[in-house]
């Protein structure tokens, strides 16, 4: 009988080592997510091995550090891994991960778009990091078919893709063309905006074209998601009124400038995208819109306010709010505008 147990116990305990094997194996050989999108992964000089493992597993590239830094010591891969910026995916397995951070890798080009550029501003930003800009532009100007390709872009007969050019960093192939470009940021504006607000949209009979385009508008005039909810709710009642949304951002995108007031000549402007002399939203988003422009374009805080303006008040901007006209002169007075 002793010696049965004793049997036992050894193939239980052989069971057991030969299970923990195949489980570190499935761990460490095969992906823990589903997602194939691409997202990228610095590596700062300096870094050593445990902090980069740490950083894997907080980014959810991996299932756990302890099994990523088991693979780099089993392989002689310690101390090996080159500082840089890499492409990864949630699909990857700890043994591919290894191979690219250990590599030479290509070198990617860092380029940040902030929340308002215009596409002629995105690709000056492009050219000056030896990017094709001026093809990029180009192809904004005119998609063709690359609309196709987006299900929001193809419902209406949308003629530029300013305002789909969503703002964020992006890490960019050093060769990368102009089409590869603007499908990323057109691809990243498609993530960002969710099932769920286009059919808050749809439910309330607005295009996403129109969306965008007050959504570019609301960009430009305020800085915070609540300021755009109110503004939003400001603008729609003007444009669902047909009446003027006498917005400076839609003169200053015809006019190239930065001016939050303009004076009578610059008024007088005949152009359809000068809100001061046309009804309505202008012919094309003004700007690229980042995604609170778009939620508050979507849910707009309805309120008695019809008027906003934009002061300095102890060094910051704050933007005051009236129901009146009366009052809107009067706040003007006040702030000295």
């Amino acid at each position: 009988m002793p010696y049965k147990k004793t049997t036992i116990a050894f193939l239980f305990a052989l069971l057991v080592a030969i299970g923990g094997v195949f489980y570190l194996r499935a761990q460490i050989y095969y992906s823990h997510s589903s997602s194939a999108t691409k997202k990228m992964f610095e590596i700062q000089k300096g870094e050593g091995n445990a902090v980069i493992a740490a950083k894997l597993e907080a980014a959810g590239f991996i299932s756990w550090k302890y099994y990523f830094y088991y693979y780099l010591r089993s392989h002689n891969l310690l101390n090996k891994i080159m500082p840089g910026e890499y492409q990864l995916s949630g699909v990857m397995t700890i043994p591919e991960i290894a191979t690219v951070i250990t590599t030479v890798q290509e070198q990617f080009v860092k380029v940040t778009f902030p929340e308002g550029f215009t596409a002629t501003q995105m690709a000056a930003r492009l050219t000056a990091n030896a990017l094709p800009g001026d093809e990029f532009l180009r192809l904004v100007k005119n998609p063709g078919d690359l609309k196709k390709r987006y299900s929001y872009l193809t419902p209406a007969p949308v003629a530029t893709l300013e305002g789909y050019l969503f703002p964020d960093t992006y890490f960019f192939k050093k060769d990368a063309t102009a089409a590869d470009i603007v499908g990323r940021l057109l691809d990243t504006f498609d993530q960002n905006l969710d099932a769920q607000m286009r059919s808050d949209a749809a439910g309330q009979n607005r295009s996403i074209n129109s969306i965008v385009n007050m959504a570019s508008i609301v960009q430009k005039e305020v800085q915070t998601p609540a300021d755009m909810k109110t503004v939003a709710g400001i603008f729609w009642k003007r444009a669902d009124a047909g009446a003027r949304l006498q917005s400076d951002a839609t003169l200053s995108y015809i006019l190239n400038d930065k001016v939050d007031q303009h004076n009578a000549k610059e008024l007088a402007t005949d152009s359809p995208y000068n809100s001061y002399m046309y009804a309505g939203l202008p012919p094309t988003p003004i700007a690229n819109p980042g995604v609170d422009a778009l939620i508050a374009s979507i849910h707009p805080t309805a309120s008695n306010y019809n008027y906003f303006l934009t002061a300095t008040v102890n060094g910051e901007a704050k933007v005051v709010f009236s129901a009146t006209y009366d009052e809107h002169v009067a706040n003007k007075q006040k702030y000295g505008l």
